[in-house]
Parts: structure tokens; sequence; C-alpha cells
């Protein structure tokens, strides 16, 4: 994809959000400000686990899918990553979920506010079991929608696993 079709998917995207957005009565603007539409409650959120057949299960801590209904607010958690690049990797893990969830405490969201993670890891295979581990001790059903990606570095140097999250409230 050229950086022309990018921009102009990318304004798609958006003009659709606010669209979207007015027709629900709801428009969350780049200040921060929510507007709701007369009547509605903040932070009335409904979640529900989406579980097709022939879709992975949710016994490895993620859902195929998440239906967000009632959404007020929505917080992306730009990739946040451990403390200690020295400590064994569920440590990592554990601290990079405890990072998020300050994010998440700043927004006035918890873990049970997430629907998507994105998870990158330097060496997937070997990382990927304890992951799976931890981040059951952050989250709860419905868990959710889940993605991890292996690579060969991340952006900064030593770091092994960044996680991104993005929340509705």
């Amino acid at each position: 994809m050229n950086d022309s079709t990018a921009a102009k998917n990318r304004r798609r995207f958006l003009t659709g959000g606010v669209a979207a957005g007015l027709a629900s009565g709801t428009i969350v603007s780049l200040a921060g400000q929510t507007a709701g539409a007369a009547g509605a409650t903040p932070n009335s959120l409904s979640l529900m686990g989406l579980q097709p057949d022939g879709a992975p299960a949710d016994d490895s801590g993620y859902t195929p899918g998440i239906l967000a209904e009632g959404v007020q607010r929505v917080v992306f958690v730009s990739g946040q990553g451990p403390e200690d690049y020295d400590a064994d990797m569920e440590t990592q893990i554990r601290q990079t979920f405890t990072r998020i969830g300050k994010v998440l405490d700043a927004a006035g969201a918890t873990f049970e506010n997430i629907v998507i993670l994105r998870s990158f890891f330097v060496h997937l295979a070997r990382d990927l079991p304890a992951y799976r581990k931890v981040r059951k001790e952050f989250l709860k059903q419905p868990y959710p929608a889940s993605t991890a990606v292996g690579t060969t570095e991340l952006a900064i140097p030593g770091l092994m696993i960044e996680i991104e999250a993005v929340a509705v409230l």
C-alpha cells in the first residue's frame, strides 16, 4: 500500500468513526471531552464474547471476538514494556501488564475494559506460554480479543516484549 492509499484509508476510517458517533449520539473529541446523547448513562458498557463455530476456544486467555455496546469512550494504550529487561520473562510480562494498568487507571478504566490486546515478542515460541499464563492473572472472561506477533526486534534495544491495548468505557 502506498502512502497516498494509506492516507485515504485513514481519512475514510476517521470519517466513518465520526459518522458513527453522530448516528449514535456520542462523539469522542480529540481534546478528550465526551459529548453524549441526551439520557446516555456514562460507563454503560456491555461486553459479550463472540464464539462462532470454527473459531478457537477462549481457554487460552482470549476470545475470538468481543461485541462492545454502549461505548462512551475509547482508550488506546501505546505499546508498553517491562521495567527490568534482565528479569525472567514472567516477571517482564507482569511488569508490562502493570504499566498498562497505570495507563488504564489514568483514564478511569480497568483491565475489564480491555477489548483487544496486541503483543509483540522477539522470542515468540519461547515466551508465548509465559504470556498466556500471566495474562490470565490480569484478565477475566470474556477475555479480550488478542493477537500475538513474533518480530526480529522492537523499537527499544533489549526489549523482548511489548503489549498494546484498546479499552472501551
